[in-house]
């Protein structure tokens, strides 16, 4: 299925192609691209470009590389595992257990999979619950016969909005959390009721909109029967080796490293067990591509005046008018460009000591990243597993909704924090 519903045909490892349109040479299939494979190379051409004519000087081109390495590193590392972990049919497993715990009822699923979607992003980050959850809840629409596009929001969703807490959750957690100085249980207890704010708004519209009696499509389900794994050797592997990126993660392991650690168990135990699996398409070229095009061309605009439309949509004054533009501007700057350098360089522009106005800003930018696809590393991670599944994701729904949630969640977040005082 293509994003509007159409039925579609894989060539190759190309981009998929209505049936019965076969695309006719390169000119017919750059048309028949994804719109977001379209942004992805333009983004990798504006910041080749940008590097080679000197608007991002080769000092600067060559740091913003060197920063975004480790990034390219677990983004490429952890896509594979994900990959190899499905083939394996651990996600299956773990969808099956999950159904049988709910015991046929769908708002009790609905509660199990809020709160398995928030945990692992509290606890883990964003981007694990992007990369590993998002196939778990796919297969699980699969094999109740719902539709997948409300488990496949539940995650993608939570894996923004739950992502406030603890200062692991998000790396821009991280650097707020620095810049404030404040330890994790002092960070903790001041983003305790924005983050539960944050979660009740996303459950509201997923309830709303996609979970209730005459959304999900079936009233009732059937647990199904446990999933048997194809090779149970296989599987233990694939199991070890999320449970090994887990393990890196809560060990304070540098991501890119763990999820290279967690790759290559896996794909060792394919090489000896399952040859055929491994095929160039495992590494998710285009995801590399539009990173690297992206952070290259947000750099060169922050060059060239970003820094100041920051400043200006930001503003000068504090109190509670100040706290909803911090995070209004967070929640805007961070589905045009990218949640990560959204919120440095609101950081950069806002006064040392304004401790509410920077936590709001970072409200914005956790769980305001749901319009656009690239608004965050999770929101991309999270498409790329709907489209390795084969699962439609109607832009045109996709957006409208991630803009109602974006603003009730980031109202919700800032509003909370206000009221913490």
């Amino acid at each position: 299925m293509d994003p509007d519903g159409e039925p579609t045909a894989r060539t190759g490892d190309g981009p998929a192609a209505p049936a019965g349109h076969a695309p006719r040479g390169p000119l017919g299939r750059l048309r028949r691209l994804h719109p977001l494979d379209r942004v992805a190379l333009a983004l990798a051409v504006l910041g080749a470009a940008c590097a080679l004519t000197g608007l991002l000087p080769r000092a600067e081109t060559v740091a913003t590389l060197g920063r975004i390495l480790p990034l390219l590193l677990f983004l490429g590392t952890v896509v594979v595992l994900a990959e190899l972990t499905a083939v394996a049919g651990v996600f299956d497993v773990l969808a099956g257990r999950l159904a049988r715990a709910a015991r046929g009822s769908f708002p009790a699923l609905f509660v199990l999979c809020v709160g398995f979607a928030s945990v692992t992003t509290i606890a883990l980050n964003l981007d694990t619950t992007a990369v590993l959850l998002t196939p778990v809840l796919l297969a699980l629409a699969r094999r109740l016969g719902m539709p997948p596009l409300p488990l496949a929001l539940t995650t993608v969703w939570l894996a923004n909005t739950a992502s406030l807490l603890l200062p692991v959750s998000n790396l821009t957690n991280l650097l707020a959390a620095d810049r404030i100085d404040l330890d994790p249980l002092s960070y903790a207890a001041r983003m305790a009721l924005p983050q539960a704010a944050t979660i009740a708004a996303t459950m509201a519209l997923l309830w709303c909109g996609y979970w209730r009696r005459g959304r999900r499509g079936v009233d009732r389900f059937v647990a199904p029967t446990p999933h048997v794994p194809a090779d149970r050797v296989l599987y233990r592997i694939a199991l070890v080796g999320c449970l090994l990126l887990v393990a890196g993660i809560l060990a304070g392991v540098q991501v890119g490293i763990a999820s290279a650690a967690a790759a290559g168990l896996v794909l060792a135990g394919f090489a000896a067990r399952h040859r055929a699996a491994l095929r160039p398409a495992l590494v998710p070229w285009r995801l590399l591509v539009f990173v690297t095009g992206l952070f290259l061309v947000v750099q060169t605009l922050g060059r060239h005046g970003l820094d100041d439309v920051v400043g200006v949509l930001l503003g000068p004054g504090g109190g509670a008018l100040g706290a909803l533009r911090a995070g209004g501007t967070g929640a805007l700057l961070s589905n045009v460009v990218n949640n990560l350098p959204a919120y440095v360089a609101g950081e950069a522009v806002l006064p040392p000591g304004d401790e509410t106005r920077l936590l709001a800003l970072l409200i914005g930018t956790n769980a305001g990243p749901l319009v656009t696809p690239w608004a965050s590393l999770a929101t991309l991670l999270w498409y790329e597993r709907c489209r390795a599944a084969g699962v439609a994701v109607p832009l045109g729904r996709f957006l409208a909704a991630g803009a109602l949630l974006a603003v009730g969640a980031t109202a919700a977040g800032v509003g909370a924090l206000l009221l913490t005082g």
